[in-house]
């Protein structure tokens, strides 16, 4: 296995699209080292983009906030500002693994390491971000929702490298949420995530949304329907109870050791109204 450090993301581009076999980029290295370990995967070329000054940055842009692919869970936490725009975003990052593993996944590796389960995902698509991603023939924009095509799966091409996340300004009276649920009480994959952003105008209604579920299919799921249960509301109690159903509706899981098929369903359901319900309060103080 060869091992490079490039400086600069020209050069990581160069040698992902110019390698013969499998190959790898390390980050923060929490989901890579374990599948070397395990003898998951053996490629042929790892490519550590740490070294990167762009990918390791958050800045202020165009109202909202552009974070660096390599940006750790810790540095997250650490942005007041950035937490207190979208702090449905920071909180499902710093739900990823211990305080040392904060201290080392990163989004961008969360992102493309395309587990259902993934933590930080819901929480950036119901964001709306979109994804930087540099590549042989330039950059392209993406919504951070068509990254990911299944399990282990995604859109990138050969010699593709996710940048950067742009957050977007945020309107008055806007915020975010994310909750999931666990069989522990820490450190565990969710049986079920859900994030949700929502915007309210002057006289209280809901007047923008987006519902995101992970760990219920192949793949991180937006939900237009979900959000629809809430548009035009006052986010009452009958429209978390549409919300509900239509988060439970959307589903398609498997069962397995944290929980069946009709379990997570209904997790769904719960987890959506009450992660709305924090969105609500949280928008009605901005």
């Amino acid at each position: 296995m060869r091992y490079e450090a490039p400086e600069t993301l020209d050069a990581a581009v160069a040698l992902l699209a110019g390698a013969d076999g499998e190959t790898r980029l390390l980050a923060g290295g929490t989901d890579l080292l374990v599948q070397l370990r395990a003898e998951m995967i053996e490629p042929a070329l790892v490519v550590d983009v740490k070294r990167i000054p762009e990918l390791c940055a958050i800045a202020a842009e165009d109202g909202g906030f552009r974070i660096g692919a390599a940006v750790t869970g810790a540095e997250l936490g650490e942005h007041a500002a950035l937490k207190a725009a979208w702090p449905g975003v920071v909180e499902a990052a710093e739900l990823i693994g211990s305080t040392q593993i904060q201290g080392r996944a990163t989004l961008g590796g969360n992102l493309c390491n395309a587990s259902p389960a993934a933590d930080s995902v819901p929480a950036l698509i119901a964001a709306g971000a979109t994804a930087s991603i540099a590549g042989p023939h330039g950059r392209r924009q993406a919504p951070v929702e068509e990254i990911v095509t299944g399990p282990g799966e995604t859109s990138l091409a050969k010699g593709e490298i996710v940048v950067s996340f742009l957050l977007p300004a945020r309107p008055p009276h806007s915020s975010d949420a994310y909750l999931r649920f666990i069989p522990r009480t820490e450190m565990d994959i969710a049986v079920v995530g859900v994030g949700i952003s929502l915007t309210l105008d002057e006289s209280g209604t809901c007047g923008a949304a987006r519902v995101v579920l992970g760990a219920v299919a192949e793949r991180v799921l937006l939900v237009p329907e979900a959000a629809e249960a809430l548009i035009g509301t006052a986010v009452d109690e009958a429209a978390l109870a549409r919300l509900g159903e239509a988060a439970s509706a959307a589903c398609r899981p498997i069962d397995d050791k944290r929980g069946t098929k009709e379990y997570r369903i209904k997790v769904a359901a719960v987890l959506a109204r009450r992660a709305a319900q924090i969105a609500l309060e949280r928008a009605r103080r901005n």
